[in-house]
This record gives C-alpha cells, structure tokens and sequence, in this order.
C-alpha cells in the first residue's frame, strides 16, 4: 500500500507540472496532495473521501490536514483536469489507432429503496441492464477506452438513456484514422458517415441480423475478440466500488463515479 500511494502522488504531480499547475500560495495541502487523496480513496476506501482522509494525515502521506468542505471543493476543481490530462496520454500511446465503446450501470440505491432516494428523483434514471438481465435506479457510465482498456473519454447519463443516442454526445476526440468497435446498440448508419466524413473515424459497432451494412468474416471476429476487453475495464472499475456509493447530492455521486475510472486509469499510469 505504501508504494502504490506514493506512485500515485508522483503521478499526479508529475501530471500538474506538465500543465505548468501553481498552488495557491495560500494552500498548505498541494493540489497533487489532494488528488492523491481523491484517487487513494476510490482505490482504496471505497470513494470515502474522509476516511481516506484521516488516514493519510495518520500515516503520514500528508504532513498538514485540510477540511472536509475545502477538501470536496478542490476535488470538484481539479477531478476533470486529471481525467482530461491522462485521456491525451492514453490517446498519444495508442499508436494502433483501435478504441472501445460500451456502457454499465452505476446504482445510486437499491431498488427497494427508490421511493426514498434524495439524491435522484426523476423516471429518467429507471435503467434496465440487459447483460445482466437486471432493473436498476442510478447512471450509466458511457466509456471509450484504447485496446488495452485506458480510458479516454466518459460521458454519464441517467439510467434509460439508450447507447445509441449517447453516439450524438461524444466527442470523439481521437486522431484521424482511428476505429471504434462496440456492440450491436451502437449501430447508426448517419452518425458513422458524418465521422466518416469530417474526422475521419471508422465507427464499426458488432451488426444486427437485419443490418444493410454487413462487415467481412475478419472484422467480425476482431469485433467480438476485442470487445472483451471493454467487458474486462467494466468489471474492474465496478470491482471498486463498495456496497453503497455515499454522497450527499447529485454533484457529489457524479463526481465518485469519474473518480472510480480514473482510480483504474491511474493503474496503467503506476506501471510507468
């Protein structure tokens, strides 16, 4: 544990000082401290930020101790810098040019306990698993991770949001050439011509029985070989998490789930 904690304060350090990232003088607790909190506590503690805290002013990973409020603020702050700042490492390194696109569900409660959830209140996040053949009431984290399952881009949405729509919300920010596979939800014909056609990116989600658009014997077998890996990178991040995810509002259970991922992201990142 007391190697795996200093690697990744390094890493976080090493990420801030790449973008040229200044503390406020004012700080006694660094902004690599605190993001070293925020991934230690997913990897380790289940996403629960004051344990993590206590902890590590305990044991001596961080000399001086920070508030419980400032702490959770500069987590917000600084949570989607680190996301970004290794999603453009990952992409660098990815010389093959193949992602991954899939889903999985992240539930806020237990479905008995729907009636009484704060944190979500709304249809929308009804969500039905069809992998696992299982109703849940919370998110879906929508991934695009390299070959090897680094994560380079997360969208969430409520429960029943269909994968396929989630294809106009993505950015897809990879270089020109790139190819995307994914599962049958993910086919739609226009949205692959306008990639196609303006960046450049072969979307080749697995096809259904009655699709116009068939793929060859070879690319239908590296589909369903290399989807396993993205099953793989679901199970792994999903393995973190504890029993409950607690959080106080919608910000704060939002904010957990990116730190999950990026907690498997910094996993690739110990290894340098």
């Amino acid at each position: 544990m007391n190697e795996e904690i200093t690697v990744i304060y390094c890493v976080c350090k090493d990420l801030l000082d790449a973008i040229g990232h200044r503390n406020d003088p004012q700080c006694k607790v660094t902004d690599a401290e605190v993001c070293m909190l925020a991934i230690v506590a997913a990897r380790l503690f289940g996403g629960n930020f004051e344990k993590t805290r206590i902890f590590l002013h305990e044991h001596g990973y961080m000399f001086n101790t920070i508030s419980k409020s400032r702490m959770n603020k500069r987590i917000h702050h600084l949570a989607p810098i680190l996301i970004e700042m290794l999603a453009q490492v990952w992409k660098t390194e990815n010389k093959d040019g193949v992602y991954l696109i899939d889903s999985f569900p992240i539930p806020v409660c237990q479905n008995i306990r729907i009636s009484r959830c704060n944190i979500y209140n709304n249809e929308e996040f009804r969500g039905y698993n069809a992998s696992k053949r299982i109703y849940f009431y919370g998110l879906k984290v929508h991934l695009i991770t390299t070959i090897d399952g680094k994560p380079v881009e997360i969208l969430l949405t409520p429960g029943n949001f269909s994968d396929t729509n989630i294809l106009s919300l993505f950015n897809f920010g990879l270089p020109k050439g790139s190819i995307i596979y994914g599962d049958k939800a993910y086919n739609w014909y226009e949205i692959e011509d306008l990639l196609a056609e303006y960046d450049g990116i072969k979307l080749q989600p697995i096809r259904k029985k009655n699709s116009k658009r068939k793929f060859d014997a070879c690319t239908e077998f590296l589909q369903k070989v290399c989807r396993k890996t993205i099953e793989t990178t679901n199970s792994l991040i999903t393995k973190m998490f504890p029993k409950t995810i607690h959080a106080v509002t919608a910000a704060g259970f939002e904010l957990k789930a990116f730190l999950f991922v990026m907690a498997h992201s910094f996993e690739f990142a110990a290894q340098y």
